[in-house]
């Protein structure tokens, strides 16, 4: 199948696309959170709708431009697999915010600076995601490599199955401590500043320490997300469009999820089972149906896996856990 939106012909399109990007991140921190505080639970709620809303008005335009120059087949299919990657970013993007809880709860980060260290993130994963899918787009010509990412993911998928605890201990990651063997840091934090100048020398806070372990988390959580999207589509812009949609919502996901993740304890299953869903059409059900899974039974398949997962722990809680003593 041919690729519609090359980068030679439409690099003017990632051009704009990133420089629309850079204004709601601008608009994000210059005006709505110039000054650190508290998310509210209303506020996230709000800012998740409104992050939704651009990402569908964004997949909108894309139709309406593919009917025109591609027809409306092409531009129905290029819509679905912009909102099945979407969903599928989205939903992955849930392990993620397992990571943020546990780290921001292993350096103490407060509430009120957790958006900032949230946001630079964010920045740093757009970057490695670009590069990522750069990288992907080249290698996913080779069946060799397809087959190789499908067998990735369903075994990720698998793992995810068998071992589901989540560790975090950022002390024992080599890159922290190698880190922290160059710069020294603070024990204490210091405002919303990520260094700070102590006794002439410059200083890492908690913050930076923090943003650094978020950034190694979301390296690895590429690893898995790129390739599943792939798996959805072969168009670079639309792995590269929807994936930046997903990770600009997730800080208002976090604040709006951290306080009831775990109550959501049988989501994880339903990640693995996508994972491995994914897994499978790079590997076999591609070629099951001459080259391409239909894209709308994807999108029902990754709906109702995501749906079963939540309504399951709604149905049956989670065990309470003993008090540490």
């Amino acid at each position: 199948m041919d690729i519609l939106f090359p980068f030679s012909e439409y690099w003017s399109f990632y051009a704009a696309f990133m420089a629309l990007v850079l204004v709601l991140l601008a608009v994000d921190l210059g005006v709505f959170h110039r000054e650190a505080h508290v998310v509210t639970f209303r506020e996230s709620v709000s800012w998740s709708v409104v992050w939704i809303t651009v990402a569908l008005a964004f997949n909108y335009g894309l139709y309406a431009y593919s009917a025109n120059t591609f027809g409306a087949e092409a531009a129905s299919r290029l819509g679905l697999e912009f909102l099945t990657g979407y969903v599928v970013e989205k939903s992955l993007a849930v392990d993620n915010i397992f990571v943020f809880v546990l780290v921001f709860a292993y350096f103490g980060i407060p509430q009120k600076y957790q958006h900032r260290v949230l946001f630079y993130g964010i920045i740093g994963a757009l970057v490695f995601r670009a590069l990522f899918i750069a990288l992907g787009s080249v290698l996913m010509q080779y069946s060799a490599i397809v087959l190789l990412f499908g067998g990735f993911l369903i075994l990720t998928g698998v793992k995810m199955l068998l071992a589901l605890e989540q560790k975090v201990d950022p002390d024992n990651n080599p890159v922290i401590r190698l880190f922290k063997k160059t710069m020294p840091v603070t024990p204490d934090l210091h405002g919303q500043s990520f260094v700070v100048r102590l006794n002439g020398r410059w200083h890492a806070t908690p913050l930076l320490v923090a943003l650094l372990f978020l950034e190694l988390s979301d390296v690895i959580f590429a690893v898995d997300s790129v390739p599943a999207i792939f798996a959805i589509t072969r168009e670079p812009f639309i792995v590269f469009t929807s994936n930046v949609f997903a990770i600009l919502g997730l800080r208002a996901m976090y604040f709006m999820l951290a306080g009831a993740i775990d109550r959501f304890y049988l989501l994880k299953y339903a990640l693995a089972f996508i994972l491995i869903f994914v897994g499978l059409k790079m590997v076999w059900l591609n070629d099951l149906f001459g080259g391409k899974f239909p894209i709308s039974w994807s999108l029902a398949i990754i709906a109702a896996l995501l749906a079963a997962g939540i309504g399951a722990s709604l149905l049956r809680p989670a065990p309470a856990k003993a008090a540490a003593p």
